[in-house]
């Protein structure tokens, strides 16, 4: 039985304030989700797990013709809210699962989900619905948080420091390198490869930022004079791309891999 808060908002996670390394990645991995779909004038795309909508906004201001898949009322309320003021063709909301997207094969010309796959009860049948919604030269777009990233490994090896050697008492309750309790999936590189390819032919994979979480980085980022800060991240942003594996998010586009399981 599946059991879900369909009132949920995320306003508890919506961060209230940003540091320059936050602004960075949450920008970049915007940036580079939205590129790689092709959204323009005449495509179809679809965001799946829409929630408030600012994705579905932005990529019909590209001229994209979106539909916002969400399950939750209160998120896609908040999305008709925020779209209400802006000019221009707005995208639609369609309450829906993204194990069981109710839409016909090959509707959408790119589909997209940012930073909400590790929260599927069913991840692989999700990507498997998402290839099935999309045309067979179209793109599926997947982001999600990396929990090997260099920051996880590095605060992973500095509390087993302070624990197991030093016997010191842990310094929160939290750590960064474990999933959030609404989290189902703790997600890598090879995890979410592995994942997708059943579904998808990889096209790329890029990573997104360097450092995010790592102990003391924050605060370090926040302190440094802007135009150091700035530099900072983005150096550490180009060492993300570089070695994926080590990147705060990993973007991994794919073409739809038709078999019994998507096709019509």
């Amino acid at each position: 039985m599946r059991v879900v808060d369909l009132d949920r908002d995320m306003s508890d996670v919506i961060p209230t304030g940003m540091t320059p390394d936050s602004e960075y990645l949450f920008d970049r991995m915007t940036e580079v989700t939205l590129d790689r779909t092709g959204a323009g004038p005449g495509k179809w795309v679809l965001d799946v797990a829409s929630g408030v909508g600012q994705d579905s906004i932005a990529l019909a201001a590209r001229g994209a013709r979106v539909i916002g898949a969400e399950p939750s009322r209160r998120m896609t309320g908040m999305a008709q809210l925020f779209a209400a003021d802006k000019k221009g063709p707005m995208p639609e909301w369609v309450r829906g699962w993204s194990d069981t997207l109710p839409f016909a094969t090959g509707s959408f010309d790119a589909s997209i989900c940012k930073g909400a796959m590790d929260h599927f009860d069913k991840p692989e049948q999700a990507i498997a619905e998402m290839a099935r919604v999309t045309k067979t030269d179209g793109r599926v777009v997947l982001a999600i948080a990396n929990f090997e990233s260099l920051a996880c490994r590095t605060g992973r090896a500095l509390d087993d420091l302070r624990q197991d050697v030093l016997g010191w008492p842990p310094t929160r309750v939290r750590r960064g390198y474990d999933a959030p309790s609404d989290h189902f999936t703790r997600y890598e590189v090879e995890l979410i490869r592995e994942q997708a390819e059943s579904s998808l032919v990889t096209l790329s994979m890029e990573g997104i930022s360097m450092g995010w979480g790592m102990p003391g980085w924050s605060k370090l980022m926040a302190q440094v004079p802007d135009a150091v800060a700035r530099r900072a991240v983005a150096a550490m942003g180009r060492a993300g791309q570089r070695y994926p594996t080590l990147a705060d998010v990993i973007v991994l586009v794919g073409r739809p891999r038709r078999s019994s399981n998507t096709s019509a």
